[in-house]
C-alpha cells in the first residue's frame, strides 16, 4: 500500500496532517523547535494573545494531579504587537499552518486583536472564550450562548481568515454552543478547553494554586473530551478540532472516530516534548496496517452498539 493521505480540510484551509499542538503547551512555537521538526506538524496554535501584554496569575500556578495537570497561568503573554514584531516573522520560516489563539476581557478586545492580525501571515484564529483561569472574560463568555454568538459574529466580520471557537466543557450541553458558533460564521470549533478543578494542601489547608482553582488537563480528561466531541458531531455539522488528554496515536484515532477532523496535543508536550512526531509516524503505521488510504475515512466512523 502506498503512503496514506493525512491531509484534512477545515473551512478553506487544507492541513498536511491532523496533528496540531495546543495553545499554551508549545509556547509561541519557537521554543520547541529544538525538540520537534515543526515542518511536520499540521499546525501550531500559539499561546493565547491579548491586546496588551499580561503578567498572568502569581505563582504557584501549576500543580501535578493524578493522570493530569492543573494550571492557572492566567493567560500570561507578550501581547499582539510584540508577537507580530518578534515571533511571527520567525514562525513564518516554517512550512506549517499558524493558528493565532486570541484571548480577551471584552468583546471589543477580541475584535481588535483579530483586526490587527488578520492581514498578517496567519492562517486562522482560535478564539478562546473558555479560559477558566482569569477573572474577566473567560468562562463568563464561554458559558453564555449569547456572548459566544456575539463574539463569533463580530470576529468573523473583521477577519479575512477562518475563525475557530474554542469551547469550554463546563456547560450542560456543549452542542448548543457549537451550533451558535456555526450560525454566526465560525469555520470550526475546538473541543475542549480544560475542566475546572482544585487541589488542596491539607497541611496548610489552602489551595495549591494561587488562583484557588485551575484548568484540569491531561489523560484524566480524555474520555470526557471524546464524549464532548461526539456530542457535537451528532448534533452540529461543523468541523471539530479535538483536544483533551491525547498522548499517543490511539488517542488520536478515538477522537477521529468520535467526529474530530483534527486534534491538538497539549499537556503531553510537557511530558514528551517530541511526542508529536512519534504520534504522526504511528498514525501512518496504523493506517497502513488497517488498509486505510486516507485519514478522512476515520472521521465520524464510530460504530455504536
Amino acid at each position: 500500500m502506498s503512503k496514506p493521505d493525512l491531509k484534512v480540510k477545515i473551512g478553506s484551509l487544507e492541513f498536511n496532517n491532523p496533528i496540531f499542538v495546543a495553545s499554551g503547551t508549545f509556547g509561541y512555537g519557537l521554543e520547541s523547535s529544538d525538540f520537534v521538526d515543526i515542518n511536520k506538524l499540521g499546525a501550531i496554535v500559539t499561546k493565547s494573545l491579548s491586546l496588551k501584554p499580561r503578567k498572568g496569575n502569581p505563582p504557584p500556578r501549576i500543580v501535578e494531579t493524578p493522570s493530569g495537570m492543573l494550571n492557572a497561568i492566567g493567560l500570561a503573554n507578550i501581547g499582539v504587537e510584540r508577537f507580530l514584531k518578534e515571533k511571527l516573522p520567525l514562525l513564518n520560516q516554517f512550512d506549517t499552518k499558524i493558528i493565532a489563539n486570541v484571548a480577551a476581557s471584552s468583546v471589543e478586545e477580541y475584535v481588535e486583536c483579530v483586526r490587527l492580525m488578520t492581514n498578517e501571515k496567519i492562517d486562522a484564529f482560535e478564539i478562546n472564550v473558555s479560559c477558566p483561569n482569569v477573572h474577566d472574560g473567560g468562562l463568563e463568555f464561554g458559558t453564555n450562548c449569547l456572548k459566544v454568538g456575539e463574539i463569533t459574529q463580530k470576529t468573523v466580520a473583521v477577519s479575512t481568515k477562518p475563525i475557530i471557537i474554542k469551547l469550554t466543557p463546563n456547560v450542560t450541553r456543549i452542542a448548543e454552543f457549537a451550533q451558535v458558533a456555526k450560525e454566526n460564521g465560525a469555520a470550526a470549533v475546538s473541543a475542549i478547553n480544560t475542566f475546572i478543578g482544585m487541589v488542596i494542601d491539607i497541611t496548610k489547608r489552602k489551595p495549591k494554586l494561587s488562583h484557588n482553582t485551575g484548568g484540569l488537563s491531561g489523560p484524566a480528561i480524555k474520555p470526557l473530551a471524546v464524549a464532548k466531541v461526539f456530542q457535537i458531531y451528532k448534533e452540529v455539522d461543523i468541523p471539530i478540532i479535538g483536544i483533551g488528554g491525547i498522548s499517543n496515536y490511539s488517542d488520536v484515532i478515538e477522537f477521529l472516530l468520535a467526529g474530530a477532523t483534527a486534534v491538538q496535543i497539549g499537556t503531553h508536550n510537557f511530558v514528551e516534548p517530541d511526542c508529536t512526531e512519534k504520534i504522526i509516524s504511528d498514525l501512518v503505521k496504523y493506517l497502513i496496517n488497517n488498509n486505510v488510504k486516507s485519514v478522512k475515512e476515520l472521521i465520524g466512523k464510530l460504530q455504536l452498539f
